[in-house]
C-alpha cells in the first residue's frame, strides 16, 4: 500500500527531525543506536511494537551511492513503505554534513548564523 501524500510528508518531517537531531545531539544519536524505536518515536515516527529496526550510519551502500542526493530521500521513503508491509524497517543516517567556514568572512558568518538584520523603518538603534 502506497503512502498518501500526507503520510509521506509526515514521514519526511519525522525522518528529517531524526537526522538533524542525531547530527546535533550526541545523546540522541546514542539512543538512536541503542533503542531506535524509542528514539524515532521522540521525533514523531512511531513504529509497530513487533517491527525490527535497523539503523545504517555513514556512507551509503554502493546501490545508494549511485543515486543523486534527491534520490536518497525517495529511497528512504520507499524503505519506510516496504517496512510498513514487512515489519522490517531500515533507516539510513548519513554522516554529519561538514560546512567549510574557512572561506567565509565575518559578515557571511553572521548571515549564516541568522545575524542579518534588515530594518525598513526609520533610523533606530539596530540600523547602523
Amino acid at each position: 500500500m502506497a503512502l498518501t501524500e500526507a503520510q509521506k510528508n509526515e514521514f519526511i518531517d519525522a525522518y528529517t527531525k531524526a537526522l538533524l537531531t542525531s547530527w546535533s545531539n550526541d545523546d540522541y544519536a546514542a539512543r538512536l543506536e541503542s533503542d531506535p524505536r524509542a528514539a524515532l518515536a521522540e521525533v514523531g515516527l512511531v513504529l509497530p511494537e513487533n517491527a525490527t529496526v535497523t539503523i545504517g550510519r555513514g556512507e551509503p551502500t554502493s546501490a545508494q551511492a549511485e543515486q543523486s542526493q534527491e534520490g536518497r530521500l525517495d529511497r528512504q521513503v520507499a524503505l519506510y513503505e516496504a517496512g510498513l508491509q514487512s515489519g522490517n524497517f531500515e533507516f539510513h543516517i548519513p554522516a554529519t554534513p561538514q560546512i567549510d567556514t574557512s572561506e567565509l568572512d565575518v559578515d557571511e558568518l553572521a548571515e549564516v548564523a541568522g545575524g542579518d538584520i534588515n530594518c525598513c523603518c526609520c533610523p533606530c538603534c539596530c540600523c547602523g
